[in-house]
């Protein structure tokens, strides 16, 4: 079986391709191209079932990634379902299982078994808490372990893993020179360090990684390269350790397109908005335009309880300069574990965010959608705006809350300045 970038050098378009290229509105050969080039992926497992797959990259809307899953201190199937339904319907493209605890396998069947968007997983996350449970310690984690856990994601139909492989000896050795607030965050690129530094031997991840893309290439699994060194201060963005990381992602990446293996690069993090642009330039640059998946970035660190709007505000501009994919951030991003609703506005916001890059690049459908919104509210129609509307809920339960069925909102009432004047602009 061919997987999409082999296909799509071939000149071949698949299913996926066509049912990408029908919801977004684009050329079918433009989009089989950039799939060619490394600057698109297909996020579909081919072992994934009842599925609708998506497409990540240049030419293509904004995506959107939700997280959820369990810990070791909330282990709740049904409250993880309640999340993934919630994330569904909100409109988020993706989800990412980041379970750490219970029966990670059958989490995962489960949640795979339920979705019916892309799902991504972060296997070093199962590997060490399997290693913790055997030996007592991620640094007695045997790397072949490590690959087993990535070849069974595959397996269940995952349809794209982060793999801190730029955590690597030399990366670690710059960060530490340079000194940082904060470390490391990232918690995959923690395990990894610990296991580098403990056992003085490079990472198996980096090392093993021709190993890493036979198994990505058997499944069509789209590796998303993660930022395992990203910073996790505005102090500490853009710095040194950061951008080493980012060479290498660079290297693999094309090694991993240069083997048919579909890639895309992850990036901050936290990241004040002077500097956003310059991070999205040299991930493009450096990454030879590969679709780019970013946290965010939070865009200032004193906002705990509100950091799905400070990253909102980081996701709208790093989409506009060339992010092709935003990972969402939920009010309770550095409190706690987020609640059926903290994704439900973790969404919301993050698609907001996204739909103004949209704009901001010129993408037709999403200025004809905030046209017809205009036009529905100029005509004073509500029911016109709740179908236009992002969040159609939230409009139908405030009118209803503050009982409001006339055809003007209660802001100015019989003053609205459109209804005053609507028979002068008449066409």
């Amino acid at each position: 079986m061919k997987n999409q970038l082999t296909a799509a050098r071939e000149g071949k378009i698949t299913p996926a391709m066509e049912k990408v290229a029908q919801d977004e509105g684009v050329d079918k050969e433009q989009l089989r191209q950039y799939i060619a080039e490394g600057k698109v992926t297909i996020l579909a497992n081919n072992r994934h079932k009842k599925f609708t797959p998506k497409g990540v990259g240049k030419g293509l809307s904004v995506k959107v990634n939700a997280n959820l899953g369990t810990s070791s201190e909330r282990i709740d199937i049904d409250a993880e379902l309640e999340k993934l339904e919630m994330a569904t319907k909100a409109g988020a493209d993706t989800v990412m299982d980041l379970s750490t605890g219970g029966n990670l396998d059958e989490i995962r069947k489960i949640i795979m078994d339920k979705a019916r968007i892309p799902i991504g997983t972060v296997p070093i996350y199962q590997a060490a808490v399997e290693a913790v449970k055997k030996r007592k310690t991620i640094t007695k984690l045997d790397p072949d372990e490590l690959f087993d856990v990535i070849e069974k994601h595959g397996m269940d139909g995952v349809d794209f893993i982060t793999v801190h492989c730029g955590v690597t000896k030399r990366s670690i050795e710059r960060l530490k020179k340079q000194g940082r607030i904060t470390g490391i965050v990232s918690r995959g690129g923690a395990f990894l360090t610990e296991w580098i530094v403990v056992n003085n031997k490079e990472n198996p991840l980096y090392e093993q990684y021709d190993r890493l893309i036979k198994i990505a290439k058997k499944y069509d699994m789209t590796l998303s390269l993660g930022d395992g060194l990203r910073p996790g201060c505005i102090a500490d963005a853009t710095d040194r350790g950061q951008i080493e990381e980012l060479i290498i992602l660079g290297e693999l990446a094309a090694e991993a397109i240069k083997n048919n293996v579909q890639v895309m690069v992850e990036g901050p993090g936290h990241v004040p908005i002077n500097q956003i642009e310059t991070n999205i330039i040299l991930q493009k640059k450096l990454c030879n335009d590969a679709p780019f998946y970013v946290l965010g970035p939070i865009v200032t660190d004193i906002a705990p309880g509100y950091d799905h709007i400070t990253s909102a505000i980081g996701g709208a501009l790093a989409a506009f300069y060339g992010a092709d994919f935003l990972c969402y951030v939920t009010p309770s991003e550095h409190l706690g574990l987020p609640t059926p609703k903290d994704v439900h506005d973790g969404v919301m916001v993050t698609r907001i965010a996204a739909h103004a890059a949209d704009l901001a690049r010129g993408n037709e459908k999403a200025f004809q959608r905030d046209k017809a919104m205009s036009v529905y509210r100029k005509a004073l129609d509500w029911e016109g705006q709740i179908k236009c509307a992002i969040d159609p809920e939230k409009i139908t339960d405030f009118r209803k809350g503050r009982n409001l069925h006339d055809d003007v909102c209660s802001m100015c009432g019989e003053f609205c300045a459109m209804k005053i004047v609507k028979d002068y602009f008449k066409k």
